[in-house]
């Protein structure tokens, strides 16, 4: 059987969120529920590494705006914006902009352990905000693959009934406030933000090689097992049953897809993963080494500067100053 037969024989997107679980490791932080009206901005600093905010529009219409961008995002209703890399950002009225500096009379009170925002004014949006934290966000190569914002529209793609039941049933919790409130948004904004991610994943698999080999029903079995545990010595054909492919077939439907092979593919995953381990700890030399598959300090020191041009040492150094 060809690879052509064998592609063609797939149906359907894998399960991709669910095999990358344990790498994504999200916890949800619900912050605030704001209704605003009139005019009003709502700033918001850079997160500290790990941390990912995200808005969900319960109500109304505002606009995202990035400004080390310039980008502007309208969003309405029902729709879910993320911030993977935790951007500087401002959350504003239609009719307000960004820079505007106020002053907007916005108050706060704190309810059920979430702080509610209003101007005073009649609400034109309403939104619940709050934040994800990603644990080892600096090891974590699927986090990094992401884009500076995801925006789910709720008037587009097929779960856009099921995120719109979800965010009218997080309204009403957060409208009725009774006992629990804050432990119930908390999990249906994690489900939400699951579905959010999802939908990027199938949409825009394309613009990175990472995430197309994941999408892929074949190649995704493969790479996920090698991001979940890139130090295990794996071997061609433990990937290839993996992904109920033959040998052959694999290594095309990698080379295809992110223009290398499959151990090709887990060499430059360890590197990766290594550079971010020397970044991010004190951790010794030999200790990353193994960590990422490597049986020996001077085999990894050879890779990684063949690879990057510099000795593991010297990126450690680098990289503090």
């Amino acid at each position: 059987m060809d690879s052509s037969s064998l592609d063609a024989g797939q149906s359907g997107p894998p399960d991709v969120l669910s095999g990358l679980a344990p790498l994504l490791r999200v916890r949800p932080e619900l912050q605030y529920v704001c209704r605003f009206g009139a005019q009003w901005t709502s700033v918001h600093a850079s997160e500290p590494e790990a941390w990912a905010p995200f808005h969900i529009v319960t109500g109304g219409n505002c606009v995202l705006f990035l400004p080390d961008s310039g980008r502007s995002f309208p969003l309405a209703a029902g729709d879910v914006a993320v911030l993977p890399h935790g951007s500087p950002h401002v959350v504003h009225g239609t009719t307000t902009q960004p820079s505007d500096p106020g002053p907007f009379n916005i108050t706060g009170r704190s309810t059920s352990g979430v702080v509610v925002k209003t101007n005073g004014a009649e609400p034109q949006a309403q939104l619940v905000c709050g934040r994800l934290r990603f644990d080892h966000a600096g090891q974590n190569l699927v986090l990094s693959a992401l884009p500076e914002v995801i925006v789910i529209k709720a008037a587009e793609g097929g779960d856009a009934s099921n995120i719109g039941d979800l965010i009218s049933l997080l309204a009403q919790e957060l409208e009725a406030a009774r006992p629990g409130v804050a432990a119930i948004a908390a999990d249906i904004a994690s489900a939400l933000l699951v579905m959010a991610v999802r939908v990027h994943l199938e949409s825009d698999l394309g613009s990175n090689s990472l995430l197309a080999l994941l999408g892929h029903p074949q190649a995704g079995p493969a790479a996920a097992a090698m991001l979940e545990e890139p130090g295990r010595p794996w071997s061609l054909d433990e990937l290839a049953g993996l992904s109920n492919s033959s040998r052959a077939n694999l290594v095309r439907i990698f080379r295809r897809t992110a223009n290398m092979a499959p151990l090709a593919f887990l060499s430059d995953l360890r590197l990766d993963l290594a550079r971010r381990k020397l970044a991010g700890s004190k951790r010794s030399l030999a200790g990353i080494a193994a960590e990422v598959g490597y049986r020996s300090e001077s085999a990894f020191s050879r890779a990684f500067y063949v690879r990057y041009g510099v000795r593991p040492g010297e990126a450690r150094r680098a990289s503090s100053r």
